[in-house]
């Protein structure tokens, strides 16, 4: 079996999609490729975001926002938009989601985990669809 590639866009990258990445990444174990982008990637992570990770153990500070390509889309077998809208592009033959979740941009630490959390329960659900009767994840 090859192994699932997930991409993940917001509009910014600096956010939404580098927390579901970097969640994805950790519970796969190597076992899903991972790539995040943003439609217009930001200069910089959000602040709140980085700490929120770091709060559950993921080290993110390193990351950057990167520009939404079509070889990312064309390369991924599951492309899961963030309030991107219309600007990502679509293939025929891509499983395409859109999660509904509030902006974390401007946000604080304390409305910044609540969106963290609720990620990390539809990564969890995504995971157990991309590799099912697979062991647990982490």
């Amino acid at each position: 079996m090859s192994i699932p590639e997930v991409l993940f866009v917001c509009v910014h990258n600096a956010g939404r999609s580098q927390m579901a990445a970097a969640l994805l990444d950790h519970h796969a174990a190597g076992r899903v490729v991972v790539r995040s982008a943003g439609s217009q990637p930001a200069d910089r992570l959000n602040p709140a975001v980085v700490e929120a990770m770091a709060e559950v153990g993921l080290d993110i500070s390193k990351e950057f926002p990167k520009p939404l390509t079509d070889d990312a889309v064309q390369a991924s077998d599951v492309v899961i938009t963030m309030g991107c809208g219309d600007e990502c592009p679509f293939y025929p033959g891509k499983t395409y989601l859109d999660w509904k979740l509030d902006d974390p941009a401007g946000q604080g630490i304390d409305a910044v985990r609540p969106i963290r959390d609720e990620i990390d329960a539809r990564v969890r659900a995504l995971l157990a669809e991309l590799l099912p009767g697979d062991v647990e994840s982490k």
